[in-house]
């Protein structure tokens, strides 16, 4: 049952990433990234069935990692720290001092499925694995960063993304990655790599033909 489970989430994940893609590429831009909020949930939601016997711990952890993530958007957002001058556009929900929850959900999912896929690459050495994932965090940010103004993500200031960004992402990574490594004793693979791929396919097909 469970495997069945786990092929009907992976076949969700490449449905609507794709569907979405083709939507925002060739029929309604506005209409498709104003679900964002929706596929987004619903990602988070199938990425934490998915993990192997969640519990306390874990949940305690993606409730920490949460909290990271809003609070670095935090400083971000409202001081131009860690990641540059920024601010959210519409698309990505409702605002708390500049900072939509969804972003939060944002950190949560890039987290488990990079550190999913980096530990299973190179479970031997816990150090290894936590600046891979963070690698595998700010690689697939690279894909993210061009579209996020044309969807109404988020822009940066005179719409040029610093290198900071891209720094503050990978030591932002390095501590959910500490915090996903230590609260997760078993660590999804097959789901992770499915969505970790359908998200980068997805960027990258806006990055191309947008």
């Amino acid at each position: 049952m469970k495997i069945l489970n786990n092929k009907i989430s992976i076949f969700l994940i490449w449905l609507i990433h794709i569907s979405g893609a083709l939507g925002l590429l060739y029929y309604d831009i506005i209409f498709f990234a104003a679900l964002t909020p929706i596929n987004l949930y619903l990602t988070a939601l199938l990425l934490i069935i998915n993990q192997k016997k969640p519990g306390f711990k874990e949940l305690s952890g993606i409730f920490l990692i949460f909290s990271v993530g809003i609070f670095v958007e935090f400083l971000g957002v409202n001081y131009g720290l860690i990641f540059g001058n920024y601010e959210y556009g519409q698309n990505m929900g409702p605002k708390l001092l500049g900072v939509p929850f969804l972003i939060g959900i944002n950190w949560i999912i890039i987290t488990l499925i990079s550190g999913g896929i980096a530990h299973n690459l190179w479970i031997k050495n816990k150090y290894f694995s936590i600046i891979l994932a963070s690698v595998l965090m700010v690689f697939i940010d690279l894909f993210i960063e061009p579209v996020a103004p044309i969807l109404d993500f988020w822009e940066f200031k005179d719409n040029i993304v610093p290198a900071s960004n891209y720094v503050g992402w990978f030591f932002t990574g390095v501590i959910t990655q500490t915090i996903y490594y230590k609260s997760f004793k078993n660590k999804e693979f097959n789901f992770s790599i499915n969505l970790y791929s359908a998200m980068l396919i997805f960027f990258l097909l806006l990055n191309l033909l947008g």
